[in-house]
């Protein structure tokens, strides 16, 4: 057995497996031998069988040694399987992950010796094999390989546990300035806005100029202009009064968006000031209206 460098550990859990398999399959052929016997016992009682009679009787015979046949084979091929759970369970525990050649499996020269195993030292079974024949397959030992594999093991989960605190930082970052990125985004959208209100009541007040001076021109014209120019600026100040309501509005939409900004408050005295001119304005139109 030294040939498949095997411990005694391992050795006496292959001849354990082997006496099983041994005593499944001499278990199988004594069953098969009975079908042979039943059959000479039963069915071969005469001197003289037609071909017929042999042909059924063989058939007949096939199907029950067929069946005992894949009853075993298919018996072995799930033994392996458990015995096989039992060693990747195992290994498991360490996180190892075991392979297999399957080409290995028809290796005729190793086959051979096992064959030859077999026959020389499995014949007398010794005491230290039948009390290992009790024992379950067991881990490796807390000692050695297994110690060196229980520390690798707790240093991999300790950087593990530290590469997720680290990550998780790195997410409430990205968040964190995720956030900023829009309040940012927000507060410039906003900002545009207000420079478009003060564009539109700039253009106003150029407005309201041109009226003015319109309205100065035309003072001494006849009768039929001047009631014109009263229409202007009845329109005018309508205008005016719409201006001063999208202004109302805006600055309450302003003081519920930049509450907390220094751009609400520069806006809030921007718009304060153009708020004083427009009626520094309308007072003055007022004192150019005709009095009844």
């Amino acid at each position: 057995m030294a040939d498949f460098g095997f411990n005694n550990q391992h050795q006496n859990e292959v001849i354990n497996y082997m006496r099983f398999a041994r005593s499944k399959r001499v278990l199988r052929l004594k069953t098969i031998d009975s079908c042979f016997e039943e059959l000479k016992d039963s069915r071969l009682v005469e001197e003289t069988f037609t071909a017929d009679e042999v042909r059924d009787m063989l058939d007949g015979l096939q199907v029950v040694v067929r069946g005992e046949v894949e009853t075993e084979l298919i018996n072995t091929a799930h033994t392996n399987v458990l015995l096989l759970r039992q060693l990747f369970t195992q290994a498991e525990k360490f996180y190892l992950r075991l392979t297999s050649d399957i080409s290995e499996l028809e290796n005729r020269e190793l086959l051979e010796q096992v064959a030859e195993f077999e026959k020389t030292d499995f014949k007398t079974p010794d005491k230290p094999n039948q009390e290992s024949h009790k024992t379950k397959l067991a881990p490796l030992n807390e000692g050695g390989v297994s110690e060196l594999l229980n520390k690798e093991i707790s240093r991999l989960q300790e950087e593990n546990d530290k590469m997720k605190a680290r990550l998780r930082t790195l997410e409430t970052q990205a968040m964190s300035a995720l956030d900023e990125k829009t309040k940012a985004e927000r507060a410039f959208k906003e900002l545009q806005k207000v420079q478009g209100e003060q564009k539109e009541i700039s253009c106003l007040e150029d407005t309201v100029a041109t009226l003015r001076e319109d309205y100065e021109k035309s003072i001494n014209a006849n009768a039929a202009s001047q009631k014109d120019l009263q229409q202007n600026l009845i329109s005018a100040k309508h205008e005016l009064l719409r201006v001063q309501e999208q202004l109302s509005l805006a600055e309450k939409e302003l003081d519920k968006k930049f509450q907390q900004t220094a751009a609400y408050r520069n806006m809030k005295e921007i718009l304060t000031k153009k708020n004083e001119q427009i009626k520094e304005l309308r007072k003055s139109l007022q004192s150019y209206e005709p009095e009844d």
